[in-house]
């Protein structure tokens, strides 16, 4: 006779569709109010590493503000639609697309921190989407410059004809994004 299981599952062992109980809050993906000055939006595919889209992944975003300062604002989910708080979350949806309002972030070599969970991810995944347009920040870029060009392309969104951001996040295979190990 097989004894009964005693253990229950760890996080790592339960990230799945099911993920999203308990981190879900209010306009999670406004990091900016989307009416604000300066408001962008940030947004693109997750694909997997067979090119489809993923319609259960959760990215998570963390910047600076268009001045380069961080926010010290209280409580990552505060949305009062003044506050820039610098944090957001977004699902994507069934075609695997998500979608941030936000602000470019500022500095030399401006980038979002990224992080990406997923079905059949055992742990997140680290990465950086990068703001277009400073080519001489971005070659200068530590990260960047330690890279080779295809790897480079995975991290640099592109700019849209209405000035917003596109950045498409690949788990494996063909243009995998550049993920970091911490």
């Amino acid at each position: 006779m097989i004894p009964p299981k005693t253990h229950r599952p760890t996080p790592g062992q339960t990230v799945g569709p099911f993920f999203a109980y308990g981190l879900e809050f209010p306009k999670q993906h406004e990091v900016a109010f989307p009416h604000s000055p300066g408001a962008i939006v940030l947004s693109g595919t997750v694909y997997d590493g067979a090119g489809a889209p993923i319609p259960d992944a959760l990215v998570e975003i963390f910047a600076a503000d268009a001045d380069g300062s961080v926010s010290r604002a209280r409580g990552a989910f505060r949305r009062d639609d003044h506050t820039f708080t610098g944090f957001g979350r977004a699902f994507t949806n069934d075609e695997g697309h998500y979608e941030f309002w936000t602000r470019e972030p500022g500095g030399t070599a401006a980038f979002f921190a990224a992080i990406v969970f997923a079905r059949g991810l055992p742990n997140k995944l680290h990465t950086r989407i990068y703001v277009p347009g400073d080519d001489a920040a971005l070659a200068a870029d530590p990260l960047l410059s330690s890279l080779d060009a295809d790897e480079r392309a995975s991290l640099v969104a592109t700019r849209t004809p209405d000035g917003h951001l596109h950045h498409d996040i690949r788990l494996q295979g063909e243009k995998e994004t550049v993920f970091l190990a911490f």
